[in-house]
């Protein structure tokens, strides 16, 4: 039972920061995992990505129905972020003492504070006025980026895209996420296999229980974020990315 709850609350937090801000489940469920659980790190991040995997996908298409997605720009993007996550894990393999496991954690936090004080009011005309050329260039870039420091400090790849997609590409924030969930999706599930093959089976009590609950709430995430108005939407992402955030600081600092 307690193992039921421990996974059933993390996929709580894992899904609905997927839902409304294409955040990987991995900063949720990992820690929690490895803290209440016990579970060896390797193992509960490959159930995080696993669950990361039905999440973003069915959150994707949520977004896509509702016309909330950037399927050329975000294809474009996830093949950057694949190639250099490669790149940034060689490189970090050759860089001594690179622990930065709480940037993830951080940029969550600041984050939410972000979109509750300064609102992403970006708009699909705006999206639009925007040169296709300018777009492929940006997302070849932010692709680029996204991906080597997912390889060179292990995380951060949602809530990177995330800003990216709304600061840099000037993304309205559906879209915005809408696209990073569609990316997240591929990117977890190269993750997963890659886990599973290095690492084998995990707990699989605690798999089927994270990517069911995970699931479930990013879906439910995910249909309210897309009938919200811009306003309701940023404050409801800054009040969820804030308040798990500062749980994973807890769960990670406080003995």
């Amino acid at each position: 039972m307690y193992r039921f709850f421990v996974c059933f609350l993390a996929g709580i937090g894992a899904g609905l920061g997927t839902g409304f801000a294409g955040m990987s489940a991995a900063a949720v469920i990992s820690p929690m995992l490895i803290t209440f659980l016990g579970l060896p790190a390797y193992e509960a991040v490959g159930i995080a990505l696993a669950s990361d995997v039905l999440a973003s996908a069915a959150s994707a298409y949520t977004y896509g129905k509702n016309k909330n997605l950037d399927i050329k720009n975000g294809f474009v993007m996830m093949v950057m972020v694949l190639i250099f996550t490669l790149v940034g894990s060689f490189a970090a393999s050759h860089v001594p003492n690179t622990a930065m496991g709480n940037f993830s954690v951080m940029m969550t936090f600041l984050l939410g504070i972000k979109f509750m004080v300064k609102p992403v009011m970006a708009t699909k005309e705006s999206m639009l006025a925007v040169s296709r050329k300018r777009q492929l260039v940006q997302s070849v870039i932010s692709g680029m980026a996204v991906g080597f420091i997912c390889g060179f400090i292990g995380a951060g790849g949602g809530m990177m895209m995330l800003l990216l997609l709304t600061g840099v590409l000037g993304y309205e924030l559906k879209t915005a996420v809408g696209t990073s969930v569609f990316i997240m999706a591929f990117t977890a599930f190269t993750g997963a296999v890659t886990h599973f093959a290095i690492g084998g089976i995990p707990d699989l009590y605690c798999l089927a229980f994270c990517v069911a609950s995970t699931l479930l709430w990013a879906r439910i995430a995910a249909k309210f974020a897309n009938k919200a108005s811009a306003k309701t939407l940023n404050r409801a992402t800054g009040v969820v990315l804030t308040v798990l955030g500062a749980a994973i600081l807890i769960v990670n600092y406080v003995p």
